[in-house]
């Protein structure tokens, strides 16, 4: 910071944030996503870890084109059911659903499915945040 101080703007998501968003994110499960590589397992399976992200990805690209400018969305509460196992070379897709905006707070609803079926459920949060502001208070 300059020593100036900083103005203060309330972060109100964009008017077109409205439930009924929805996005997907998609991975052919290789090493690098298994349970192995992320140090979250010994089998050679597609992580939880990995289905996280998957499912943070789908969301995101929920809203993207739908935040202001200099405005961004980060991790906050992920609900989920890690359900069945996708092996090395399985493709999974997660689907996210916009359920509900209360203020600055999105409300996910996810699934992930691979060739077999339904493979991890749940809910993902996410807060709209002024980049800037956000990148402030990040401790270094």
């Amino acid at each position: 910071m300059n020593g100036r101080p900083r103005e203060r703007r309330r972060i109100v998501p964009s008017v077109s944030i409205e439930p009924g968003l929805w996005g997907e994110a998609d991975v052919v499960v290789c090493e690098a996503d298994t349970a192995i590589a992320f140090g979250s397992g010994d089998v050679p399976v597609l992580a939880t870890p990995r289905v996280i992200a998957l499912c943070e990805q789908a969301a995101c690209a929920a809203i993207e084109g739908h935040l202001r400018p200099g405005e961004t969305s980060v991790g906050m509460r992920v609900q989920l059911d890690h359900l069945a196992p996708t092996g090395i070379g399985g493709k999974a897709k997660a689907e996210a659903t916009l359920d509900k905006v209360e203020g600055r707070r999105l409300t996910f609803t996810v699934s992930v499915s691979d060739a077999r079926g339904l493979i991890a459920a749940g809910k993902v949060t996410r807060v709209v945040v002024d980049v800037e502001r956000f990148l402030d208070k990040a401790a270094e």
